[in-house]
């Protein structure tokens, strides 16, 4: 079934509420609004519709052969607290695109003169549900690709699906790497862009015991994992290293655990809910950041503005992009990100990869439908590698070999306003290395020009340099 209009559906109680998002598109059926909402109630899908939606303005504004994208992030749900935040940076970047303005504005409205039609969906934080509306964006809505998922477990779920159907997932967050798809473009943090340089500076200012801990699921432990290694290369250990239930909100016993280990630094890899929750419960617990510092991943503006500055004040986040970036992309990025969502939101990195994406994206679009091709999985994924971009957080690059992104490194102290000092930060973008040299010396990967979608994986057996944009 298919529907028009970026409608959000919320199923709650059993009674179906319908609130519209900052950017709306007409054309929706009533009927099949009705028909939708049965079988979100029938299934426990609190879902959005999907969208007819352009992204900036009526599904009449979108003018002939529009582009359909897939938009495939959770609005309900314990990973809501960021997704949602992604969405709606992914919605900026498309408003732009079919306006013609920041950006985009040398470009003119749309690509080619062709629009971008959202096809949005919300599998509240269910990674069964990612899968199947993977599914459905491709098979029912005919997307030509697909703006999506955050977790990695939500990106395992529905890799099968992409990998088989030979479609792309453009996939914006940092993640523990040991992947590389010809179907996915990564452009969040490979663990070289964060992960490498946080332990050492851990390593050095702080002590060399650290404690991890993270939700349970692949991409905590996994990152964990790295991380412990490159502690333990530094000459560090770990002390500590616990999991907790995805969405668990109550940490009295591992923060005793913590306390028990006497660790120099706490390493947190939680997503979602459980993080204002365990910064809140830390501080009341009589932990502090001067004596005993969180170095973060996952824990963003976002996640700071839901659980209180004065709770993560003086803790650290490794990240590639903070909204305290000073560059004149950043200014323009903060700026319209407010105008259209509110003075009162916040920017933070992983929906800056997921406006960064975008824009790649349609640059490959532009490219073919210029060069007078058709946008196929083909040619968008051939036109997708090597494409550069003047990002918020600097000059950003698509890895032509294995569909990574060169990304800057950067380390934030959080003050007391929710805003990091950066206290680390590369010259340039980072070159991706998507395997952990910690864990696996000398693997990379490189997909061959066309890519024929065979094996990537090398093997060098020596450690990989960084190189940088």
């Amino acid at each position: 079934m298919r529907l028009k209009g970026l409608i959000v559906c919320v199923v709650k109680e059993n009674k179906i509420k319908m609130s519209k998002s900052p950017i709306i598109s007409s054309g929706f059926s009533r009927r099949k609004f009705l028909q939708y909402s049965s079988l979100a109630a029938g299934t426990s899908i609190l879902a959005a519709c999907t969208g007819g939606g352009s992204g900036g303005g009526d599904s009449a504004d979108l003018g002939e052969n529009p582009i359909k994208v897939g938009v495939l992030y959770s609005t309900t749900g314990t990973i809501a607290i960021v997704e949602k935040s992604l969405q709606d940076a992914t919605f900026l970047a498309i408003d732009q695109i079919n306006n013609g303005t920041g950006p985009w504005e040398a470009n003119g409205a749309g690509i080619s003169g062709r629009k971008i039609q959202s096809v949005v969906v919300n599998p509240n934080s269910d990674w069964d549900l990612y899968n199947q509306m993977a599914k459905r964006l491709i098979d029912e809505d005919q997307v030509v690709c697909v703006l999506g998922c955050y977790t990695s477990a939500s990106r395992k779920s529905v890799l099968p699906v992409f990998e088989e159907k030979d479609s792309i997932l453009y996939y914006p967050v940092y993640y523990e790497g040991n992947e590389c798809s010809s179907n996915v473009f990564y452009t969040g943090a490979a663990p070289n862009q964060q992960i490498t340089d946080s332990i050492p500076y851990s390593f050095e200012n702080f002590g060399p015991k650290g404690f991890f801990i993270g939700s349970d699921y692949i991409y905590p432990k996994e990152s964990n994992r790295i991380a412990i290694a490159e502690l333990e290369k530094a000459g560090g250990q770990a002390v500590g290293d616990e999991y907790a239930a995805l969405g668990t909100t109550e940490f009295i016993t591992i923060i005793n655990k913590i306390k028990a280990a006497s660790p120099d630094f706490v390493l947190s890899n939680l997503v979602g809910d459980s993080i204002p929750a365990f910064y809140r419960q830390f501080k009341d617990a009589g932990l502090n950041a001067e004596d005993l510092p969180i170095m973060a991943y996952p824990t963003t503006e976002e996640e700071i503005q839901a659980m209180g500055p004065e709770y993560s004040a003086g803790h650290y986040t490794s990240f590639n992009y903070f909204q305290s970036v000073e560059t004149p992309e950043n200014e323009a990025f903060v700026s319209q990100f407010k105008e259209m969502f509110g003075d009162d939101r916040v920017t933070n990195g992983v929906m800056e990869a997921a406006y960064i994406q975008t824009f790649f994206m349609a640059q490959a679009m532009k490219d073919i439908l210029e060069a007078g091709d058709e946008i196929t999985t083909e040619t968008l994924r051939e036109a997708t590698r090597g494409q550069e971009f003047n990002a918020p957080q600097g000059r950003v690059k698509v890895d032509p070999d294995n569909y990574h992104a060169y990304l800057y490194s950067r380390i934030g102290k959080w003050k007391e306003d929710g805003q990091a000092e950066i206290v680390f930060a590369t010259d340039a973008a980072v070159k991706p290395i998507p395997w952990s040299q910690a864990l696996y010396k000398g693997r990379m990967c490189v997909h061959p020009v066309p890519d024929d979608r065979s094996d990537p994986t090398k093997e060098t057996g020596k450690e990989l340099v960084p190189e940088f944009l």
